[in-house]
Parts: C-alpha cells; structure tokens; sequence
C-alpha cells in the first residue's frame, strides 16, 4: 500500500530523452542534456517525468523496438548518466517514469536471434509461432494502411512468427513463466537505479493468450502479480497502463480491489474530449466521465490531451469522428491509420490561445492527475512532411539559436519546425520565460493552481447540469472543502445559469481571478462566460478569501 498516494496530486510530463536536450552537439539528446533541464521542468511545477524508451534499439519505431532491457542507447548516454540523472531528479522533487515495453521486442534481440538459429534454444518459446500461415493474419493490426499482417514468415526458423505491430517487432509469449520471471526482472532493475514506476506499453496485448485462432483471453493475474512483486520491492512505485479498452472492462484492469494497475490513460473521456472541442457539445463528454467513473480509492486515471502517438479517435462513432477531423485535421495527411490525425494542439487549433488554454483548463480539472507532452507547454508545432508519428515528435524548442537551442549539430535526429507561426523563431521557451503573458508563463501558474487543489486529485465528483449543452460543470468535495469548474465549449459568449449543488454554495470564490459569484435568492448562479471561457471556484469560499486576504 503506498501510504501518501503520491501520484493522485502531481503533474507528469512526458519526453523522449533524444529530441529533448542535446549536451555534447552530436544532434541526439541525452541523459546529460535532460539533467541540465531539470531546473526548468521543476520550475514550471512536474511532480513526475515520464520517459519514453531510451533503451538500445535499431530505432525502426522510435525505442520501441528493443534490444537490451538492461541498458542505455549510448547515443543517449551510459548507466551512470542514467543515475546520474535519477539523483538530480529526486534532488528537484520529480519522480521518474520509464516504459516498460514487454509486449515484443526487436526481432535484433538477442533472444528472438536465439530463437530462430535453434528449434532446441530455450528461447524458442519465448515467442509464438505456427508452421503455417493462420487464417487469421490479416485481422487485429494495429497499424491498418501500414502493416501487413500479424504473422510473418522467417526463413530461418522455417515458421511464420506472431506480431501485433510491425514485422520487426516479435511479439513475446508473456505465457511463458521464464518470460513473466524476465519481466519482474527488468522492473526490479531500474527501480534499483532509481525510477518511481513504469507507463506499461499496451497492456491488453500483454495480457492476451496469443497465438493463432481465438479466443484470447486477458490473463489479468499477471498484472496483479507484477504490482505486487513492485511494491514489495519498491513500497511506492505505480504501474501506468496504456490500455485503450471499453469502460466496461476499467475495473479488470484497476482490479476489483484496486490491486492491479494504480493508473490508467482514460481514452475514452480523451477522445469525447475532443469531440466537445470540435462541436461544443458536451453530453457526449459527460456520458464518458460517468461510464469511467472509479471508486477505490488506490485507482486513478490519467488524463492527457496529446501524447507521443496519433491523436485516436476509433471509439467515436463515425459522424462524431468525422465531425473532429473536419475540425482539427481536414487534410488527409493529417490522418493516420484511418483512426487518428497526427498533428499537435496547438496548430489544431490555429493558434488560437483561449481554445487552448480552455483545453489545458480542462485536463487540469477533470477528475485524475493530467499529463503533458513536451513543448506542449510552448504551443510547439507539428512537422507533416515527417513519416508517420515522426510529424509530433520533433525537438523540443529552447531558443532563437541553432536547431532552436536543442542541438549545435547540422543535422539533428529529427529537423526542428522551422518558419511559420510554430517555428522555433517564434515558438520557444526562452522568449516565453521573459514574457509574462506567454503560454508558458500561464501553463506554470495553472500547474500551480492545480497543485494548490487536492480535491480533484482525491475527491469524489459529480456532474454540476447547467443551462447550456455547450459548459460542462464540475464539482469536487474533499475533507469539507468544495471546488466547481465551469468550461464553455462554444466559441460565442454565452450567460449560463447553474447550482453549486450544497447550502454552503451561495458564494463561489474564483481561484484564478477576482471575479466571484453570489447566488441569487433561489441558491441559483448566473455567470457570463466568454467564448472559450472558463472559471475555477472555491464552494462557499467567502471564508476562504478572508483568510487568504489577513
């Protein structure tokens, strides 16, 4: 049992160490260049950073595919550095979180290499074959448009291996009990070096019985099992799931007992996010914050806007994703995977800062612990002439410098976006800082405000109904104390009328601004809310800024 829970009130901020910050000017971002940074992510308030694979790899799929579990890409840096950098976070209050990707590895791994040189090798069963091609292996792709098939002959081992994503990346059979053993063994590793848990690469394709024909059953033992072993090796380590499942299935994944995974990214509510954002229609929205609704008190959810893949959008219905890729990504090569639209926030929404500052609003106000994308911050762009997922992952931008701050190399891992209104000339973290209105300066101040409220990390929550099906209401109560938000949706100002939902609620204290409200004889409000607008309020919170104000 972790005793203070830690991860119900923190911010997480994910990066990839090589587009990040580049000390040595070999145009790859390192451990030593992430360290140098850290004074800047604990200045805008991350409680926690989370990393994307940083392992050795062939990188065909950005880290993904692994060849070692046990050490650094030394393009990045060496163990030490690693450490090194562990220390200086903790120094600075940030946790870190690594992926664990154990659902396959590269096919350069030594352990498939083993595997396909020997039928007798004990590795052989680390991975899943069949001696003919399933009926099945055009179905369950993940990439549709890129991937071909989930089986793949190999000349070699004279079989067809199984893998859920690109032919490089064999899948591993988690059934194996010498695998699951691994697994433990490679998360007990860097919880020694020092990490605070792990994002769990997708979790449902660990968990399946693989192989050909059906079913394939979810083995959910194992995710109890692996939270177990951390959290007697390490008391409050968390697992992190990235698990795109239907709500009907959360609490197999939380456990019935809040015993499985502590955290889960909630793509459901992320996805009718963004729906409202390109309708203003929130019922759908409110519909997925009640079907994800948890009660254990140990389970949380992850909220997110962006993240380092494709924005996804394949549990809408068809007219509401239509309605979102007319909105946000019109163009075909914005759209990938025939499910989701590979661009960033900001250029989504034109630049336009009150839409982002409402969507900001609402990560850090719905009920869970919000996790940004680096640059996000900044309101950095997307380059589309970039394959793929590349178009989001482009290096961070620090400055008016070369590459933007990042690297002194001619020619960095990934081009910086350059020109235009997202471009690094115009879009950067050190003209921001000196710049009180920035996007910066106001993501720090909202980050503050959010930590300066534990009632949406711990409380309960409920619906507060307005007049409008453009505002979505929302209440907190936690250790009597009380918080409503309020998010316009619409584009157009509008008057929306609401109760505070207690006695106590007569006068709503703005946290953000000075703008308060008083119920009317009936202990109804009324409040103007600009177009994009939204307000943050302290329930009966006369008392609150009487104190405040002594």
């Amino acid at each position: 049992m972790i005793d203070d829970l830690w991860y119900k009130n923190t911010v997480v901020y994910c990066l990839d160490v090589k587009t990040f910050m580049d000390s040595n000017g070999d145009g790859i971002g390192d451990f030593e260049g992430l360290s140098r940074r850290l004074d800047y992510l604990s200045g805008i308030g991350v409680g926690a950073v989370w990393l994307v694979p940083f392992y050795p790899s062939p990188r065909r799929d950005n880290g993904y595919d692994i060849t070692d579990y046990y050490g650094i890409d030394p393009q990045l840096g060496t163990l030490g550095d690693f450490v090194d950098f562990t220390h200086e976070a903790r120094k600075h209050g940030i946790r870190v979180l690594v992926d664990l990707v154990v659902n396959h590895t590269s096919d350069q791994h030594p352990w498939f290499k083993a595997a396909v040189s020997d039928p007798a090798s004990q590795y052989r069963d680390w991975y899943i074959w069949s001696k003919t091609k399933p009926k099945d292996a055009d179905q369950g792709m993940v990439f549709p448009g890129v991937q071909r098939s989930t089986w793949t002959y190999h000349p070699k081992a004279k079989a067809y291996y199984f893998h859920r994503f690109y032919d490089f990346q064999p899948d591993l059979n988690m059934n194996h009990p010498a695998v699951a053993e691994e697994v433990r063994r490679i998360a007990g590793y860097w919880l020694q070096l020092g990490v605070s848990g792990f994002r769990m690469d997708a979790v449902p394709f660990v968990i399946q019985r693989k192989g050909a024909g059906g079913p394939h059953p979810e083995q959910f033992r194992m995710l109890r099992d692996l939270r177990t072993f951390l959290q007697w090796r390490t008391g409050d380590a968390i697992l992190l799931a990235e698990a795109n499942v239907l709500p009907k299935q959360d609490r197999d994944y939380f456990g019935d007992e809040g015993d499985r995974m502590h955290m889960m990214f909630n793509f459901t509510v992320n996805q009718t996010a963004f729906y409202a954002l390109a309708s203003a229609d929130v019922r759908p929205l409110v519909k997925a914050l009640e079907r994800t609704r948890v009660s254990e008190e140990t389970s949380q959810w992850a909220h997110f806007l962006r993240n380092n893949d494709e924005l996804d959008l394949g549990r809408l219905t068809d007219a509401q994703r239509a309605s979102v890729f007319q909105e946000f990504g019109p163009e075909e090569n914005m759209q990938l995977y025939e499910r989701g639209i590979r661009r960033r926030l900001a250029p989504m929404f034109n630049g336009d800062r009150r839409r982002l500052e409402l969507a900001y609003s609402l990560l850090f106000t719905l009920p869970g612990t919000p996790v940004i994308r680096y640059g996000d911050e900044l309101g950095m762009g997307e380059d589309l002439s970039l394959p793929e997922r590349s178009a989001v992952r482009t290096p961070m931008q620090w400055s008016t410098e070369q590459n933007a701050g990042f690297s002194t190399a001619r020619r960095p891992v990934l081009p910086v976006v350059s020109g235009g209104p997202f471009g690094y000339e115009r879009i950067n973290a050190a003209d921001q800082k000196r710049n009180p209105d920035s996007l910066l300066n106001w993501t720090e101040r909202i980050i503050r405000a959010r930590k300066e409220c534990p009632e949406v990390g711990w409380g309960t929550w409920r619906i507060v109904p307005t007049s409008s099906p453009s505002v979505l209401g929302l209440r907190y109560d936690w250790r009597n104390n009380a918080l409503l938000f309020l998010h316009n949706f619409d584009p157009k100002a509008l008057s929306v009328s609401f109760g505070a939902g207690s006695a106590d609620g007569a006068f709503l204290a703005n946290l953000l601004s000075n703008d308060h409200a008083r119920a009317n004889g009936r202990g109804q409000h009324r409040v103007d809310l600009e177009g994009y607008g939204y307000r943050w309020y302290r329930v009966g919170g006369l008392d609150y800024i009487l104190r405040r104000s002594k």
